[in-house]
């Protein structure tokens, strides 16, 4: 009966105590899942839920309060309008946070959605300026601007390969045309080389026959490609067949793992250069390669461009929650835009606008089928 009774003692004591309640944090992710583009978004959602689930492994706790870390992952199929209808539904869905968009298209028109509500979002990948040139203090991003990466292609164009005479193609988006006019500004800067030939195509299109039949009748020493890897695949294929020795030079949309599939034997030894944001060495590299195993071992692909900066991007905003101790997006947005993160990609910090703080670049080369890292650079 004794025991009985402590026992029962010790049951009515436990039951008195408080009980530590779980909240759910949910987390937006929006980039295409289906279209051209599906492979680099499903790599933005890949990296987000890798993040999401080492926070919820680990038990990451906000404010003393146990936390059950969700992702909601939507497609915008990199199309403006369902971009807009997605950031809507995120907002429905009282996100606390969103990683995307990847397309700068579908990221601007997202931003005025997610301000309006006061929702904070990271891009792991819209380049274009104007992303955070519209003063919505909920805009971030992980990655350069087209500025920084225009510039400096035009740079390595220009002083690295020796480039004479330079053609420009984009694709209209508003990522492709942005980089292509941002490319353009820096070649005029540097004033060593002539844009012979200025031509557009669209982000689906697959016969590049009668511009690239064009820019042939100039010789140009480089190409530029303002656009994704889905069409810089073909294209790199018809410059062949047309006998055509220029290089290519692009942005992270066709810096992928995907590009080698693409363009096939046409991808050759040195001839496609392109450039990601972020840069890390030394001993960060040791981090950044344990995380593409990582990746590879969980999803049985390799990865792309993206999952990095979106597992970042997410890492992010758990962070500013830890550090403000709060889960409403008013509470933690102040310590967002003051945060301080060594993430796999490099050291992050934003500036007023939103911008990466000193952000670096990668530089890439394709060889024997295979993406090269060149070096960083530190503009």
């Amino acid at each position: 009966m004794r025991i009985a009774a402590a026992v029962l003692s010790l049951l009515v004591l436990a039951a008195a105590q408080p009980v530590q309640a779980q909240i759910e944090v949910r987390i937006g992710s929006a980039s295409p899942l289906s279209g051209p583009g599906a492979h680099q978004g499903k790599d933005i959602e890949n990296g987000a839920r890798m993040a999401i689930d080492e926070l919820n492994a680990k038990g990451v706790a906000v404010g003393g309060k146990k936390v059950k870390w969700v992702l909601l992952a939507e497609d915008d199929a990199s199309d403006p309008k369902t971009g807009a209808a997605v950031a809507q539904k995120l907002v429905d869905a009282r996100v606390a946070g969103v990683v995307g968009h990847l397309n700068s298209g579908t990221t601007v028109p997202a931003s005025k959605i997610y301000h309006d509500a006061g929702i904070p979002q990271i891009s792991p990948a819209a380049t274009t300026p104007l992303y955070t040139s519209q003063g919505f203090n909920t805009a971030f991003r992980v990655v350069a601007s087209d500025r920084l990466v225009g510039s400096t292609l035009a740079s390595y164009a220009i002083d690295t390969l020796k480039a004479k005479k330079i053609a420009v193609i984009d694709d209209r988006t508003a990522f492709g045309q942005g980089l292509a006019d941002e490319f353009n500004r820096g070649v005029r800067r540097l004033g060593t080389a002539t844009i012979v030939s200025r031509q557009f195509t669209n982000d689906k299109a697959s016969d590049f026959t009668a511009i690239l039949t064009q820019i042939r009748s100039k010789d140009p020493d480089v190409v530029f490609y303002g656009g994704m890897d889905a069409v810089a695949g073909p294209m790199l294929k018809q410059m062949k067949a047309l006998g055509m020795r220029a290089k290519l030079v692009s942005g992270d949309g066709i810096c992928s793992e995907k590009l080698p599939q693409l363009a096939g034997d046409a991808l050759g030894e040195d001839k496609v250069f392109c450039v990601v944001a972020g840069g890390v060495t030394g001993p960060e590299e040791a981090r950044y390669a344990d995380f593409v195993e990582r990746y590879r071992q969980r999803y049985k692909i390799p990865l792309q461009t993206y999952a990095p900066y979106a597992y970042d991007a997410t890492m992010v905003l758990a962070g500013a929650m830890r550090q403000a101790g709060s889960v409403k997006p008013a509470k933690y947005l102040p310590a967002l835009a003051k945060i301080r993160h060594q993430g796999v990609t490099g050291a992050i910090a934003f500036d007023a606008k939103g911008d990466l703080r000193d952000a670096a670049l990668t530089l890439y080369t394709y060889r024997q089928g295979k993406k090269v890292k060149l070096r960083v650079v530190r503009p």
